[in-house]
């Protein structure tokens, strides 16, 4: 293990993600809330909930998968950074862009669209920064002689397609697509289907490398199985949007491929995972528990989720269940049961390396308290969902308050379940917070000394 210029940016972009999820999950709870009771908070918050709660966890999924890689490659892959100034300068605009995306929301001035519902101006810097970190990344790996493992083909998919779908996300500011509904709307969701594509593959490269890292075993990454997902997730990320855009006319045999194609990548994720954990010594098990468990709770959710995506896929019952509950339940299950326990897993393999003892000794005891309050109470939140769905998808009366009086028992349970599940994240979220920054202040002295050099 080198210090590495660098890596002091990637323990800050984690810190900050932390705070960022943290910080989106109380917003979700208000907003599910404001679901309930329409006049809690209506007047401070109800307009600027879930804009403030969506950006929020898209940027934890970036800034964790962003941190990660800052901090790999120049501290465990002894790739030095190509420059060291642009990934602190990377993470000081983007603090300070983030800030004033947030300052916008809460002063309510919006202007984009879906995710990025801040003014347009706020994408510039973030356009240049990210086109900077791609520089980074590829002008760093021109070290490397050896063969790249299946982690460095998907971080720099993953770093090339979000530039090219964010740029399409803003196609609404030419007259030409925002003129027609239609157009718009297609291409709308057409970049943000394809945006989710960009940092699976992030967080799926992130997640091979966490586990070639307990397992102290690349063999993983360099499997036949291992490429077949890239590859198979490149044509997703580049087609799989088509089952998103069910409000625009398009053919359904369209639709059924490219859900075909996104169930498939989940299934090889998860049986990669799968298989990986059966090679994996108990021991090693042992020194990495945290980081094994939020892997492997991952996997829980893959399979679990491609069960929910397999059923609503078949047009019969998509017929009732798309727009409901359901199709909630497929995305919390996808962000936090996926995304977030593999991004946590990262967080907790990074404070492993540096702090064995700490995190070993924490393991047992709060860590794990919150890893299960966590992930029960997200399996109580996704089933309540479920039954919503199902409840608005067989409703076949005339009033809408009706039929969301039939369903608010479910939603109570949904909205108090994320109140435990905030709870439990809070307890893991902090006690990795502190004990990342426990790693800054042992990391900043050699990372200086390695820039200097």
């Amino acid at each position: 293990m080198t210090g590495g210029a660098g890596s002091d940016a990637g323990l800050k972009f984690m810190r900050l993600g932390l705070l960022a999820l943290a910080t989106g999950m109380l917003f979700g709870v208000i907003g599910g809330f404001q679901f309930l009771f329409p006049e809690f908070l209506r007047e401070l918050l109800f307009t600027k909930t879930r804009p403030l709660h969506v950006s929020l966890v898209v940027a934890w999924i970036f800034l964790i998968a962003i941190g990660g890689i800052y901090y790999y490659l120049p501290r465990q892959c002894n790739l030095r950074l190509w420059s060291g100034r642009a990934a602190s300068l990377h993470f000081w605009v983007y603090l300070a862009t983030g800030l004033a995306i947030l300052g916008c929301y809460l002063s309510g001035k919006f202007g984009g669209r879906e995710y990025f519902e801040f003014p347009p101006v706020l994408s510039i810097p973030i356009f240049l920064m990210w086109f900077i970190f791609g520089c980074n990344y590829f002008l760093s790996l021109r070290q490397e002689r050896e063969p790249w493992p299946v982690y460095y083909w998907m971080w720099g998919t993953g770093i090339i397609f979000f530039f090219i779908t964010f740029a399409e996300a803003h196609l609404w500011l030419i007259p030409f697509f925002r003129d027609t509904m239609v157009r718009e709307l297609m291409v709308q969701w057409k970049s943000y289907g394809a945006l989710t594509g960009s940092w699976n593959m992030l967080v799926y490269g992130t997640a091979l490398y966490v586990a070639t890292g307990i397992g102290q075993d690349d063999a993983p990454a360099r499997s036949k199985l291992a490429f077949g997902l890239y590859f198979l997730g490149l044509f997703n990320l580049m087609f799989g949007w088509a089952h998103h855009t069910y409000l625009v006319p398009s053919e359904t045999w369209i639709r059924t491929f490219a859900y075909i194609v996104s169930m498939t990548e989940l299934f090889i994720f998860g049986r990669i995972i799968w298989t990986w954990r059966s090679s994996v010594e108990s021991w090693r098990k042992n020194q990495y528990c945290a980081a094994y468990r939020f892997l492997f709770a991952a996997d829980i959710w893959v399979f679990a989720n491609l069960a929910l995506a397999l059923v609503i896929s078949v047009p019969a019952f998509n017929v009732f269940t798309h727009g409901t509950h359901i199709t909630v339940a497929h995305a919390m299950g996808s962000t936090i049961g996926i995304n977030t326990m593999i991004l946590l897993a990262s967080v907790f393999y990074v404070i492993r390396e540096e702090l064995p003892q700490e995190v070993h000794a924490k393991c047992s005891t709060p860590i794990t308290l919150g890893f299960w309050i966590a992930n029960l109470s997200l399996a109580v939140f996704f089933s309540a969902l479920i039954l919503a769905g199902i409840g608005k998808g067989l409703y076949d009366g005339p009033s809408f308050q009706e039929m969301m009086q039939t369903i608010r028992p479910f939603i109570m349970v949904f909205a108090v379940s994320g109140v435990s599940l905030m709870i439990g994240l809070w307890i893991v979220l902090w006690h990795a917070f502190r004990l990342l920054g426990r790693v800054q202040q042992a990391v900043e002295p050699t990372a200086a000394i390695a820039h200097r050099a």
